[in-house]
């Protein structure tokens, strides 16, 4: 009898095949002109032969809208925007914008030059078009962003109003070769072990406050007066609009905000230097996003590439990030706020992405309250990202990631965990992590009651994983009231110092993996039942290649063939019950 997970599974293996069947079927028509009213006959933003992102696909997906707009089209010169890097031009954007409304919609153009704006908000049927050449920098002066109510971490909070924001638009996208700069570096605050000895002494020279105990920059004395009131990135205890006021510069905003909106795309410009995430697309449909260069300082704080939150129907393909914190990030909101909203991430397609410095190359979390479903990630490379496949979640969040599908991914130099599923994540930076002490056992292994705050992680296949270098290969953390289930991973080479560890698992396969470590064993099982290792190999070391223990322990399963010696070569712990490992 096949099952419906077994079904699935083999659908994984001949993806290639039910993607292209897929794509045939369900192509959409493209948009016609209208022929009797040329001057807003709806074009596309741009054109390309974008076949191939669709083949390949293990869930059920229509092709991705993207918007249309009107051939009519102004410059920001028009409307008297100067670029001498000085004038500000946020007038000039307004009014550039409103016109193109006005006609119908179509393209606002940004020739090249340097173009000092304040905050610019998007219209329906709005295409900004940031020529080759031009660069759009925000202006540094706090006092142009308004509070705004809005979300961020998935909390529903204040913040100032974005550089570039939208509401309940559809038709909308920022095109070109040019670059938008957030002027970040005025927001956000630096911390000493993080920059070089001659950084931080420039930094402090420029200006702002520093922490009592020297150790952080801020630019101003409110930002200063935020951080210090005992709240992470989201107060808590803070409800009205008023309340933020005296720590206004310390409520950072994401640099491109597009709340609630349909057929979005962001396709060519270079976007940097984000006051804190750098493009967050949260409760959208259709969403494309390719061809980015997408740039942070390593240092930056909460400096993310990427925050794709409760979106439905998404591409994401042929993007370069080098940012300060998760790279390409997959949620749907935090804790209570993130369950009441009950949207769901679903239908993602993530590939031909590079990624450089990042907490996470691609990551699923830690904020996925809503859940996430359907996501396909292939043919991306992770170069130093300090986690390279990134699985986060924690007590509290509820919520169901499910249905992930990740292959052909390269990874090397990547300073922690190749790939990682943490459920007892504490907001840190993986880096920072590594290096803490973790909790006892005993307190960790404490069985918590399964409720909707419990998270659940299942159904994610592996395959075609290449790692040539990471602190550590693999790390499968669940809880011990709700087991990380249903990890598939076949056809890998993980070379690590460190091997694959399994704590609280359920349901893990592990088909046609090598690992090659420089110390410890190649996999250690703990507290995990129904796990199935076959075709695996290893590099000889001094000591055993598998510790199976954990009184919790259940069917696991090695192949014989695998260990030339398993007396020796697989390591029981006292606590094993008898029926706990099997090696046939």
């Amino acid at each position: 009898m096949i099952t419906k997970k077994i079904l699935k599974h083999r659908l994984f293996l001949l993806a290639g095949i039910a993607g292209a069947l897929q794509f045939g079927c369900q192509q959409q028509p493209a948009a016609t002109a209208t022929a009797n009213n040329p001057a807003t006959a709806p074009v596309a933003a741009s054109t390309t032969n974008d076949d191939w992102v669709y083949e390949g696909i293990e869930f059920d997906m229509l092709r991705v809208q993207e918007p249309s707009f009107g051939n009519y089209s102004v410059s920001i010169t028009d409307f008297g925007a100067v670029s001498d890097g000085l004038t500000k031009n946020t007038a000039a954007f307004e009014k550039a914008i409103a016109d193109v409304v006005a006609k119908g919609g179509g393209k606002v153009i940004v020739p090249r030059g340097m173009w000092l704006t304040g905050p610019i908000v998007l219209k329906s049927n709005i295409n900004l078009h940031v020529e080759d050449g031009a660069l759009v920098l925000f202006s540094n002066d706090f006092d142009d962003y308004p509070l705004v109510k809005t979300s961020f971490e998935g909390l529903n909070t204040f913040r100032c109003q974005s550089p570039i924001s939208g509401r309940d638009l559809e038709n909308v996208a920022i095109t070109g070769k040019g670059v938008i700069d957030g002027n970040g570096d005025a927001w956000r605050p630096v911390k000493k072990d993080k920059m070089t000895e001659g950084q931080w002494k420039k930094l402090v020279k420029s200006g702002g406050v520093l922490r009592e105990d020297g150790k952080i920059w801020y630019p101003t004395e409110s930002s200063k007066r935020g951080a210090v009131t005992g709240n992470f990135n989201v107060p808590l205890d803070l409800t009205e609009k008023e309340q933020f006021e005296p720590i206004k510069d310390f409520m950072r905003p994401v640099m491109v905000s597009l709340i609630n909106c349909k057929k979005v795309l962001l396709d060519g410009p270079t976007f940097q230097n984000s006051p804190a995430w750098n493009i967050h697309p949260l409760m959208c449909e259709d969403v494309t996003i390719r061809n980015l260069t997408v740039r942070n300082p390593w240092y930056s704080q909460n400096g993310d590439g990427l925050d794709l939150e409760s979106c439905k129907n998404s591409v994401i393909y042929n993007n370069t990030f080098d940012v300060g914190d998760d790279a390409i990030c997959i949620k749907s909101g935090k804790d209570q706020h993130g369950r009441e909203r009950g949207i769901p991430t679903e239908n993602v397609i993530v590939k031909n992405n590079v990624v450089y410095h990042g907490h996470g190359g691609f990551v699923v979390g830690s904020e996925m309250s809503s859940g996430v479903k359907n996501v396909h990630v292939s043919n991306c490379t992770f170069i130093g990202t300090d986690i390279g496949l990134r699985f986060k979640s924690t007590r509290g969040r509820g919520g169901v990631v499910e249905n992930i599908y990740i292959s052909n991914i390269d990874m090397i130099n990547i300073p922690t965990q190749a790939i990682s599923f943490n459920l007892f994540y504490g907001g840190n930076s993986p880096v920072l992590e590594a290096t803490q002490k973790a909790e006892t056992e005993k307190r960790d292994e404490q069985l918590m009651p399964v409720t909707e705050e419990t998270p659940s992680f299942k159904d994610i296949y592996m395959k075609n994983i290449r790692v040539a270098g990471a602190d550590e290969a693999l790390a499968l953390q669940g809880l011990p009231e709700m087991n990380l289930k249903n990890v598939n991973i076949e056809n890998a080479v993980l070379k690590a110092k460190k091997g694959i560890t399994a704590v609280d698992t359920d349901g893990i396969i592990l088909k046609n993996v090598r690992v090659e470590t420089e110390q410890g064993p190649a996999l250690t099982i703990y507290n995990s039942k129904n796990i199935d290792i076959t075709g695996f190999s290893y590099n000889e070391g001094k000591e055993p290649v598998v510790k199976v223990l954990g009184p919790k322990t259940e069917k696991v399963r090695l192949e014989k063939k695998d260990f030339n010696n398993a007396a020796k070569q697989v390591s029981k712990g006292k606590d094993l019950t008898g029926t706990a490992l099997n090696i046939e």
